[in-house]
């Protein structure tokens, strides 16, 4: 299907981890809006909180569809086709008149964005080998999760100084020109296309990964670590405004120490990695995110009432995160290389459908404190170590070699 590439250049990468980086960054982006959305529709908070998990779970069954589609049509064409329906639903919020026609929108941004979690990843596979796609990946992951951390304080300020509007006209922009930059730069990396007839032909290409113990023991601990950050920014907004009694706008400033966090923990990754190995650098990320939750809990409950004593250990925990996510996401792939663009969308399935399940949790159970949030943020990250324990001796083995 096309000429064999054996490297990316600077400047695909880069491309790459902005595409990555969309679906997330704009499903972020109206995280300090939420309150505002609340007041202005005049709905509860468990309704405004679906503009995220909604988003979330779309994210999570367009990655299904993704990986397949890339594998039988190509992922430069599946992945310029995800970006249109971007646009499609950012117009969409725009235009909304309710709260209803809003959280269509967003689920049809979401579906649209995902393309890029699944098709970028998948994209590294092709042109890399297990060791050098985990260098890659973690310098996607980097970009693809620190965008959408530093979008927060970006929605804020144009909330503030514009209205919520204005956030899905800047989404609807940079998708635009991510289009027009791929058209033109982006090579076709598949090289042999995989058969697909369908849902059923979907559905047991999943059922045959999930079936490998080494798949599900790195998919696993993904998805855990993913509701560790997305309990975090789920219930963050809320607990600014509603228990540390800040302006919304001021959540995103002190939410840039967790992007530095999650960059400290890949630089971990790309320069250590290789020489750890896999499954170790997944231990060690693991548990350090166990201590910054632990120690967030334990500051709340001194009394510490400041926002630098809920996000200081956070940011510990993300670093921890940031070791952790893109030597699981390699591990997961490496587990099927001929099928890179599926086990990409699932892992992708899991890590957003995991997490918009805990969204929600953590919406419905705000009572005022943090302690809710922690809570689950603990038990995931446990969770996400306790994954490894799924892994075969000898797919330990081979990721250390």
């Amino acid at each position: 299907m096309s000429t064999p590439i054996t490297s990316l250049s600077r400047g695909l990468i880069v491309l790459l981890a902005m595409v990555s980086a969309l679906g997330p960054a704009a499903m972020q982006i109206l995280l300090p809006a939420i309150p505002v959305l609340r007041d202005s529709f005049q709905v509860s908070t468990a309704v405004a909180q679906l503009t995220l998990s909604l988003s979330m779970a779309a994210i999570a069954l367009a990655t299904l569809a993704y990986g397949p589609l890339s594998d039988r049509y190509g992922r430069k064409p599946v992945l310029i086709g995800g970006t249109v329906v971007t646009i499609v639903g950012s117009i969409m919020c725009i235009v909304a008149p309710d709260i209803n026609t809003l959280i269509i929108g967003r689920i049809v941004q979401a579906a649209g964005g995902a393309v890029g979690v699944v098709v970028a990843r998948a994209i590294v596979r092709d042109v890399y080998d297990a060791r050098e796609s985990a260098s890659v990946i973690a310098t996607l992951v980097m970009v693809m999760v620190v965008l959408p951390m530093l979008s927060p304080a970006i929605g804020g300020e144009l909330m503030v100084r514009l209205e919520w509007h204005a956030i899905f006209y800047l989404v609807a922009i940079i998708s635009f020109v991510l289009i027009l930059w791929m058209m033109r730069s982006l090579p076709e990396t598949l090289a042999e296309p995989q058969p697909f007839s369908g849902v059923g032909d979907m559905l047991r290409t999943y059922a045959s990964l999930m079936r490998q113990r080494e798949f599900c023991g790195y998919g696993f601990c993904l998805a855990f670590v993913s509701v560790v950050f997305f309990s975090f920014i789920s219930a963050a907004p809320e607990i600014m405004v509603s228990v540390l009694n800040r302006p919304p706008n001021e959540y995103g400033y002190y939410f840039i120490i967790i992007p530095l966090g999650f960059m400290a923990g890949n630089y971990v990754t790309r320069h250590f990695g290789s020489r750890i190995g896999i499954q170790r650098m997944i231990d060690h990320g693991t548990r350090i995110s166990i201590v910054g939750v632990v120690l967030a809990i334990v500051l709340a409950m001194l009394g510490f009432n400041h926002p630098t004593a809920l996000f200081l250990p956070i940011a510990l925990a993300i670093f921890g995160n940031g070791i952790t996510l893109p030597n699981a996401q390699a591990g997961a792939i490496n587990a099927a290389p001929k099928l890179a663009g599926s086990a990409s969308g699932l892992t992708g399935f899991m890590q957003m459908g995991f997490s918009a399940l805990a969204a929600q949790l953590v919406a419905q159970l705000f009572n005022g404190t943090v302690y809710p949030m922690l809570i689950l943020m603990l038990v995931a990250a446990v969770l996400s170590l306790l994954s490894l324990r799924m892994l075969p001796a000898h797919g330990q083995q081979d990721q250390e070699t």
